[in-house]
């Protein structure tokens, strides 16, 4: 209905939107209480489908790192792929929680397309072990007597404290409840045969196959679970109450009616999401086409396996059990040499939106259902965010950032820039730094985390505030370069380039880390870190020379030694917030990196700031080396190794810097003379720019 001019045309829809549940239950009651069989059927289904959500609750308690793992392990190619899914699948017996799994980490990019394809083609063959549970166990035994001590055991065990007690109780509870479920249901229709003749309702010929397959696509996206349907039709099977190849097409139903699951999942995924659901449902389609087009030819290949297998030829239930299984690999068997062209299809049809350079790359609801997953989106989307803050801090700096990020315009740096001019850092900041953070934060608060993954948050957390913090240092730097850069004072010009200088090594070196061009990060980074703390001229008296020599103002000074804490704190922002953004968290790595993390009291060491007492070989180098080596297992890091030579060559009273361990480097350069005095801590109060 339209609405009218006033708004009051959509009261009816309003209404029909309300009431529609209160009638729905008001038919469901006054059937129930018309037929104790169908009661019972319908108990049977109900039980069933909380059984399967006990389950996928249960594995969801082993998503907090144990699956991605597996996962992302067991999918380095498409064979293995598709193993995982059969695999995992047949494991958890929910392709539904498998897909939103692989929708996760597809949308992180922790797999590519052509592998979480892969990933549901082995899901729809791993969901046919479901009917053979229901044929081959649940019809065979009287499988109420294993669901009793199931959901004891398992109820005891939800109520622990322990995530993986607690996991372990809900898939018990949930066996339980599924083994109760197919119960009810076997025994609701064996009560049906007193009342009511199901099979001669069904429709002879084509009309009844659509008729069953359009009921069975019905009846799965109902119920949002194709496992309950097959374990209705095959109590229904046994009971006589539908015909056999009405039962064929209603798995064929319930096989298409699933791909609904993925086609909701994707709707808050990003493209990669959005295009494996349409993969899927393109999958079903034609594995259900196939099935009923050739369901003839597929019917005398099950009656020769089934001699094989030594299955009854009136076994209708476990044939169709083999049926279901036979013509989802058909379909895999069809689609994977035509896999290729699939994804190019997709990757056409299906593009990616428009985006600007504050929306989140990574960041999708669905993640949040597997925090592994969520949290390996995070850091990407920090690197998101690192990129945007790195643009910004080069235009401040007068470089040009692509450039930049190519290890170009690093020459001449000992000179001041061809053209100076003025950016509107809070612009920057409000259009492509604000909105990604705080995108990134909120998705953080949201996200459920348990045991190491806490730690995890707290340093991704921390990283994205290092690098709004860093990008504000560098803002209060902004002015006094624009304005010292072009002075007549050279040596306060040279000061200030040499913090410029610095401060855009440090940036090209970060963006190497970031390529992949360093062969040890944490090495890399705490020599830069290292590097950033000699530098200060506060702390190697550089400052005081220039003041005692009368050869820049007091006001210069002031200003020279706030925007060197700027400088200073910047920098330690920036290399604190490399070391999460560019480290993938895997634990035995995480350790190693850890042992060969240089703490704050080490690096003081390392510039002289420490007693005069330390040993002369405990230069950065020889810290960083026996670091690697103290930890056990750690590879002799090349880098490391020639930092230590070179050390080795030079002493103590010779600091090894980043250049000295390239190739053809020369000599270490030697440090400044006389002593270093203690170093500032931080800069001045910003309450006195003024003084500038």
């Amino acid at each position: 209905m339209t609405p009218n001019a006033d708004g009051t045309g959509g009261v009816p829809l309003a209404i029909a939107r309300i009431l529609w549940l209160p009638v729905v239950l008001a038919a469901l009651l006054w059937a129930l209480s018309h037929s104790p069989a169908l009661t019972e059927v319908a108990a049977g289904v109900a039980i069933f489908l909380f059984g399967m959500r006990s389950l996928e609750e249960g594995f969801r308690a082993f998503t907090g790192g144990t699956l991605e793992r597996i996962l992302q392990r067991a999918t380095a190619s498409l064979w293995r792929s598709l193993g995982f899914g059969l695999l995992a699948t047949a494991l958890m017996q929910s392709s539904s929680l498998v897909s939103v799994i692989t929708i996760s980490f597809l949308g992180a990019g922790l797999i590519g397309l052509t592998e979480g394809i892969g990933i549901i083609f082995g899901a729809n063959l791993g969901t046919t072990t479901g009917a053979w549970l229901v044929a081959a166990f649940g019809l065979k035994v009287e499988i109420a007597t294993y669901a009793m001590p199931l959901l004891v055991l398992g109820i005891v065990l939800v109520f622990q404290r322990s995530t993986t007690r607690r996991g372990t109780g809900y898939l018990l509870a949930g066996l339980g409840f599924l083994f109760l479920g197919i119960h009810y249901m076997k025994t609701g229709f064996a009560s049906f045969g007193d009342t009511i003749d199901l099979a001669a309702l069904a429709l002879p010929g084509l009309r009844g196959l659509l008729l069953a397959t359009l009921l069975g696509i019905l009846a799965t996206v109902v119920m949002q679970s194709s496992h309950a349907t097959l374990a209705l039709t095959i109590t229904a099977l046994a009971a006589g109450q539908i015909g056999y190849e009405s039962a064929l097409a209603l798995s064929i139903g319930a096989n298409v009616g699933t791909t609904v699951t993925a086609l909701l999942g994707a709707i808050g995924s990003n493209v990669d999401g959005r295009r494996l659901a349409i993969a899927h449902l393109i999958f079903n389609l034609t594995t259900g086409a196939v099935a009923l087009t050739f369901i003839g030819p597929l019917l005398a290949v099950v009656d020769l396996a089934s001699g094989w297998l030594g299955i009854a030829a009136d076994d209708h239930t476990l044939k169709l059990a083999l049926f279901h299984t036979l013509f989802n690999l058909v379909g895999i068997l069809l689609m994977l040499p035509l896999l290729g062209r699939l994804v190019a299809l997709l990757q056409r049809l299906i593009k990616e939106r428009p985006r600007t350079v504050s929306t989140p790359r990574f960041l999708a609801e669905t993640m949040l259902q597997t925090p592994g997953a969520a949290l390996e989106a995070v850091r990407k989307e920090l690197r998101h965010l690192y990129d945007n803050v790195f643009d910004i801090m080069a235009l401040v700096l007068h470089v040009e950032p692509k450039g930049l990020r190519r290890g170009e315009g690093l020459a001449g740096l000992e000179r001041p820039p061809d053209r100076v001019r003025q950016i509107d850092v809070d612009d920057y900041y409000q259009r492509r730094v604000k909105p990604l953070h705080g995108a990134i934060v909120d998705f953080i608060a949201r996200l459920p985390t348990q045991d190491e993954q806490g730690a995890q948050v707290f340093r991704l957390r921390s990283a994205g505030q290092g690098l709004v913090e860093a990008l504000k240092e560098v803002k209060h730097l902004e002015k006094n370069l624009l304005r010292f850069l072009i002075v007549a004072n050279r040596d306060v010009q040279r000061e200030y380039l040499a913090i410029r200088g610095r401060l855009v090594r440090l940036l090209n070196e970060i963006q190497r880390i970031a390529d992949g061009r360093e062969e040890n990060p944490t090495v890399a980074l705490d020599i830069l870190r290292i590097e950033m703390e000699e530098q200060d001229i506060v702390a190697n008296g550089q400052l005081d020379r220039l003041i005692r020599e009368r050869r820049i103002t007091s006001a210069m000074a002031t200003s020279l030694m706030n925007d060197s804490g700027y400088a200073r704190q910047a920098a330690r922002n920036l290399i604190a917030a490399a070391e999460v953004i560019f480290s993938p968290f895997e634990p035995i790595r995480h350790e190693i990196e850890r042992g060969l993390h240089l703490d704050e009291q080490e690096i003081q060491e390392s510039i002289g700031l420490a007693s005069p007492a330390a040993a002369p070989e405990e230069g950065p180098a020889h810290l960083a080396i026996e670091r690697a080596t103290a930890v056990e297992g750690a590879p002799r890091d090349a880098a490391a190794a020639h930092l230590a030579d070179a050390a080795r060559g030079a002493g103590a009273e010779a600091p090894v810097r980043r250049g000295d361990r390239r190739e053809g480097a020369g000599p270490p350069r030697a440090a400044p003379p006389g002593p270093a005095p203690a170093a500032q801590e931080g800069p001045q109060a910003r309450e006195g720019d003024e003084a500038r």
